[in-house]
């Protein structure tokens, strides 16, 4: 090879690099692109379903993501992913539960009009956006009780405290998490954000480490008739920064919460719709630091409405 040779093929090469450099930057600009704006919104989803956006200013950039949901609207019906079958069982490690699905996955796979993230789960890894477990399909197990259909797939656990349905769009929030008999569907949460309509302060060990973060929280109204499904985007700097515990408390009582219950948060926040081309993600998730990229997870809670 002659010098000249050899000079065209370094510039070759640097450009080579220089592209595989740039494309994940400019991956990375795209998805920062898409975000939901940060413009406030509010529209009706299906009937007895609201949805609301709100772009907070202070204390730091918030992006809050709010579903209105009256349970006495007919057709409104909750659901929960049911556990691993004992065809998968087969296949699965022991004392593994259910399958881990994206919360758009769950909307479509169920034909629902909405779902989120519900339970912390286990096991859980996330290292680099190649490196993380679970990814859609792989089998985990969900923190505090999980029933789906009258069937409960995981037990209550100490420190976990749930939300159940029962017949007729009942509803109450448990706070040892324990659901009464007949719960149709339920899923679990660690902690009481709300308590008879009043903000609890974080727990000890919760409260030496609250920072805001990215949170996924579910509440209802002293009647027992309305339900909130309250989204906060986090870790993405001016975008939406997330709220702490004891911020998020403070806004579910001014929005009229009795009770309200906060479930797996981080990457794992995220909500979906069901819409003519298929589920489509409202917010902004964060799995593996790349925005709008949905984390499988565990256990996911959804709601059947009549279609508009």
């Amino acid at each position: 090879m002659t010098q000249r040779d050899r000079y065209n093929f370094g510039k070759i090469l640097s450009v080579f690099i220089l592209l595989l450099l740039t494309i994940p930057i400019l991956i990375y600009g795209v998805r920062q692109n898409s975000r939901p704006p940060r413009i406030d919104e509010t529209r009706s989803l299906f009937p007895g379903i609201a949805y609301e956006r709100q772009a907070l200013s202070s204390p730091r950039p918030i992006m809050v993501h709010k579903i209105s949901i009256d349970l006495t609207t007919p057709g409104i019906r909750p659901f929960v992913n049911p556990g691993i079958t004992s065809n998968d069982a087969k296949n699965s490690p022991r004392n593994r539960e259910t399958i881990a699905r994206t919360v758009t996955e769950f909307v479509d796979e169920f034909d629902l009009q909405l779902g989120i993230n519900a339970n912390f789960f286990h096991p859980f890894r996330e290292e680099t956006p190649w490196d993380f477990y679970p990814h859609a399909g792989d089998v985990v197990n969900a923190l505090g009780q999980v029933t789906s259909n009258g069937k409960t797939y995981s037990a209550a656990e100490e420190g976990w405290s749930a939300i159940c349905f029962l017949a007729k769009n009942r509803v109450v929030i448990d706070e040892k998490g324990i659901c009464p008999a007949g719960t149709e569907q339920a899923v679990a949460g660690n902690d009481l954000l709300v308590k008879k309509g009043q903000p609890l302060a974080p727990p000890d060990y919760e409260a030496v480490k609250d920072k805001p973060y990215p949170r996924t929280v579910i509440a209802i109204d002293k009647t027992g008739k309305k339900l909130w499904l309250v989204l906060i985007d986090g870790k993405q700097f001016q975008y939406s920064e997330g709220m702490t515990l004891a911020e998020t408390s403070a806004y579910l009582q001014k929005l009229g919460a009795e009770t309200a219950l906060n479930l797996d948060g981080g990457g794992s926040v995220t909500i979906a719709i069901q819409t003519p081309k298929g589920a489509k993600v409202l917010n902004s998730p964060i799995q593996t630091r790349i925005p709008l990229r949905e984390r499988p997870v565990a256990v996911q809670l959804g709601f059947f409405a009549q279609k508009t």
